[in-house]
């Protein structure tokens, strides 16, 4: 039915480009593309032995926008699904622009010398895709994706009216190793080492990185830390949901975790400024990332399971309500079908799923730069069931949280 190109082979590349031979009805011909070629004939040659589709590859530096808007032209995909790094966004949307296709990807842009990530760097090409009649749909996988649809999907079947969210994420895994990050480590390290933010009576509230925590049960897990974290995802929420009162989001840390990025932290690995060594300059996050395992490395023997979900609080015909929506995903299975574990699997998945309905379902193609939660989230949560992430919920239990 049509091309789709893919950008970036990481762990969550790894994950979109099996789904999307594993669906090669709809994504008729598959191109995945990174820096580094050998890493997408890896990944290609996986695919052939356990799902028997060939797809294309090729080497690209997503920082240059000719080299782009060349391989398109050469290609010639319909849409693009970008899981390449976020500070390559904005070009790779340029390229797009360019070269008139559709663009997807999963997480926002941030530039990569300020640890700062928000959406109005991308918001801002409204108007030039709207005009271009191109869709930019941004935050596809899970957290941010799957997150705001559950909370649409709430707000659609189950509220008048929600007033708190909470989005907890747990990953209750062990892959064996000492310290390592299940996604991009500078990226996730950016993350969860700058201040923390949440909303509250319609304004951010901010505070010092993992000061606030508490234990939350998670289902067939049990007790687990977690800790208030800014994530993307609260901002398009809270800005298409005004009757939020308060959105925060939280995610588990186990304490040899912490103890690893603390002493990382305090002796100066985890910054982005740059240093001299050796007549060079350096920046110390960048090469932690390199001397760390790749996530992409992790899938093998990793045992254990993830659960993410969202707990709402509001109003239903004049009483309150609660809900709780929630995925649990096993690292093992997730290997065992896409060679990943299962972090990069509910990333890759739902960018999959989000490019199928772009290129299928018309209601998820519009001109215009889209979040998740702006598009009718039936027929994604529909997918989600169908593709490996089947979901779960309860209405009217008690949740854990002061409201």
């Amino acid at each position: 039915m049509s091309k789709v190109l893919i950008i970036g082979a990481g762990g969550v590349g790894t994950v979109v480009a099996h789904k999307c031979a594993l669906n090669s009805d709809v994504f008729t011909e598959i191109m995945l593309a990174s820096r580094t070629k050998s890493k997408c004939d890896k990944i290609a040659g996986d695919i052939k032995e356990m799902h028997g589709v060939d797809i294309q590859t090729a080497a690209v530096d997503a920082d240059k926008v000719p080299e782009l808007v060349a391989l398109i032209k050469a290609f010639g995909p319909k849409m693009i699904i970008n899981v390449a790094l976020p500070y390559q966004d904005l070009t790779i949307m340029d390229a797009c622009l360019e070269t008139g296709v559709h663009y997807l990807d999963t997480a926002n842009y941030e530039p990569k010398d300020v640890a700062k990530f928000e959406y109005s760097w991308q918001w801002a090409y409204q108007e030039r895709f709207k005009e271009a009649g191109l869709m930019a749909l941004l935050g596809c996988g899970f957290d941010p994706g799957v997150t705001q649809a559950f909370t649409s999907y709430a707000n659609k079947h189950y509220f008048d009216e929600m007033h708190y969210l909470d989005i907890i994420d747990c990953n209750a895994g062990d892959h064996g190793k000492a310290f390592a990050t299940n996604f991009n480590p500078e990226i996730n390290i950016r993350e969860i080492t700058q201040p923390g933010r949440y909303w509250e009576n319609g304004e951010w509230i901010e505070i010092p990185a993992m000061s606030i925590h508490k234990a939350i049960d998670y289902p067939n897990i049990g007790e687990k830390e977690s800790y208030v974290l800014y994530h993307e995802e609260l901002e398009s929420l809270v800005k298409n949901f005004p009757t939020l009162k308060r959105a925060r989001f939280w995610m588990t840390f186990g304490q040899a975790y912490i103890t690893h990025l603390q002493v990382l932290e305090n002796v100066g690995m985890t910054s982005i400024a740059p240093i001299k060594f050796q007549g060079m300059d350096i920046v110390p996050l960048e090469f932690l990332k390199a001397v760390l395992p790749a996530p992409e490395s992790l899938g093998e023997n990793y045992t254990g399971q993830t659960s993410i979900g969202c707990q709402i609080k509001g109003i239903k015909d004049g009483k309150d309500r609660t809900y709780y929506i929630w995925n649990n995903c096993h690292h093992a299975e997730a290997y065992k079908e896409v060679k990943s574990q299962a972090v990069s699997y509910t990333t890759g998945v739902p960018a999959m799923i989000g490019a199928m309905l772009m290129l299928t379902n018309e209601e998820w193609m519009k001109p215009g730069v889209y979040n998740v939660e702006e598009l009718n989230p039936d027929p994604f949560m529909h997918l989600l069931n169908t593709h490996g992430l089947p979901w779960n919920e309860k209405v009217d239990i008690e949740l854990p949280h002061t409201y």
